[in-house]
């Protein structure tokens, strides 16, 4: 995985954030966000309200990747058992 961060700025519950995550995370919440029909900020915002306040947003978004591709995952395997 990349080393480097990349950081981008985003409003949730009007208010200016900036989130730094590495490229490939930032892979995959796109993913998410097509896969849900709707913009990353969209859906970033969406997560957001779903968030512990004592997660960072960084952690918690990297967590909802994770949990989405094994999810993907799943739903590929029980397709090729089918």
């Amino acid at each position: 995985m990349s080393a480097h961060l990349r950081k981008r700025s985003l409003i949730l519950s009007g208010h200016d954030t900036s989130v730094a995550l590495e490229p490939e995370f930032w892979q995959v919440l796109e993913d998410m966000a097509r896969d849900h029909n709707q913009p990353l900020p969209v859906l970033v915002a969406q997560l957001d309200t779903e968030r512990r306040p004592v997660q960072s947003l960084a952690s918690f978004l990297r967590v909802q990747a994770l949990l989405w591709l094994q999810k993907q995952s799943a739903a590929q395997g029980s397709d090729a058992a089918t």
